[in-house]
């Protein structure tokens, strides 16, 4: 059962026994990620989560590596569109310590000139690198040309420009801003006892929000832009991305959109996959996949196929579309993915850190938790019709385009929409 406890300050602990397991697993959610920054600060989410691991006043970047290599345990971040996370996992003795050390970089980095250069350099090679992945750089541009005007259309790593001047000051003002304990879940799932939680207390429950001299934003609902993105490129393959407006984390349809996506591109026995791939052979990367933020979501359509296959890879995604427009969805269709994203769920949250992500992730984002028996219910609750009229509302919605293809390729799909 999911428990949640609230210390006096506000931050929120949300924890999930396991006594069956051997781990414990804890995550540091902080409510702020790319999407919170602004122009100046683009990147500058990403390159805190770096920081953290870099040293405090007590442990260089090294001795952190080594004790969390001393105890077997693993230690790792992340940072999105709409949050930042630093978790850990352990073996369930040792989950003091490691509690200790999070709570040592999260509280005590000290941010130092010398390694902050260092880490610049890091994140603009990493930056660099998409440009160098066709597959991942075709998506930023999509998302890019989906939300041109909003901070979910941008890169999560930022901008050369935006990097490269990021000083001791703005990184104090950002986490001034959104590192506070209002912004701040921890996720515990695993094996442990409710010494843990005092332990947490003790470390999280009484510190409090910096001043910070930034006014806070007003809050505008993201604006869905069908702009098409063409990069021509000398590349072995051509990408394409299609980008269709969907629904945001919080809307109680989001299991309908889970079931199209599973239908329409997100399974091996998915309609595009079996046309595009099996029947024809055009592609060996052709899937479909849904984002849901807070207040938007994007779902997209990507396929890498020869150059040569482009312009029949091309018209085959659309016949596809077209025939699920006309015909429907069959009961078929709609049994297999409901079982398939009840399968996924459930097998998804066999371990101690599956369970403290979907539980830290829901807090932050929904503010509410739902069992496993909840879930289930409520996928097997959906319609055929209600799914199907999701996906006609997504797929007749205004698209926007992505494409990073040879010179011929960029041609070709000009010529298409002439």
């Amino acid at each position: 059962m999911i428990q949640k406890y609230i210390c006096s300050n506000g931050v929120r602990i949300v924890h999930e026994k396991m006594p069956h397991v051997k781990s414990v697993a804890v995550g540091l959610w902080v409510h702020a990620g790319s999407a919170d920054e602004t122009p100046e600060q683009e990147g500058i989410a990403h390159f805190i989560e770096h920081m953290l691991f870099k040293g405090t006043a007590t442990r260089n970047a090294r001795m952190i590596a080594e004790q969390f290599d001393q105890i077997g345990g693993d230690l790792n971040a992340f940072t999105a569109k709409e949050m930042t996370c630093y978790y850990t996992t352990v073996l369930s003795h040792h989950a003091s310590y490691a509690l200790t050390i999070l709570s040592d970089m999260f509280f005590h980095s000290q941010f130092n000139k010398e390694e902050m250069e260092k880490e610049k350099s890091v994140i603009l090679d990493e930056v660099s690198s998409v440009e160098d992945t066709p597959d991942e750089d075709v998506d930023e541009r999509l998302w890019a040309a989906m939300f041109p005007d909003d901070p979910i259309g941008k890169p999560v790593g930022g901008r050369i420009e935006t990097i490269k001047h990021f000083t001791k000051d703005m990184v104090d003002e950002f986490m001034a801003t959104h590192y506070g304990p209002d912004k701040l879940v921890i996720s515990i799932a695993g094996n442990y006892d409710e010494r843990l939680i005092k332990l947490i207390e003790a470390h999280f429950g009484s510190y409090q929000r910096k001043v910070s001299t930034i006014e806070s934003k007003e809050t505008i609902l993201p604006y869905f832009a069908a702009k098409q993105t063409l990069k021509e490129k000398n590349i072995e393959q051509a990408h394409l991305c299609f980008g269709y407006p969907s629904l945001p984390a919080t809307h109680d349809r989001i299991y309908d959109v889970s079931l199209f996506d599973s239908i329409l591109g997100g399974t091996m026995s998915s309609r595009l996959f079996q046309e595009v791939r099996e029947n024809r052979g055009l592609a060996y990367s052709v899937y479909t996949y849904y984002s849901a933020y807070e207040k938007a979501g994007g779902f997209v359509i990507y396929c890498g196929t020869s150059p040569e296959n482009f312009v029949e890879t091309y018209q085959t995604i659309e016949q596809v579309i077209a025939e699920l427009l006309h015909d429907g969805l069959t009961d078929k269709e709609l049994r297999n993915a409901k079982e398939q994203l009840k399968g996924s769920f459930v097998l998804g949250l066999e371990s101690s850190e599956s369970r403290m992500y979907r539980n830290g992730r829901n807090e932050l984002v929904l503010g509410t938790h739902q069992t496993i028996e909840e879930v289930v219910e409520r996928i097997d609750l959906v319609e055929k019709r209600s799914v199907y009229r999701l996906g006609q509302q997504v797929l007749t919605s205004n698209r926007a385009i992505s494409i990073v293809a040879p010179k011929k390729n960029i041609s070709q799909f000009k010529k298409l929409h002439n």
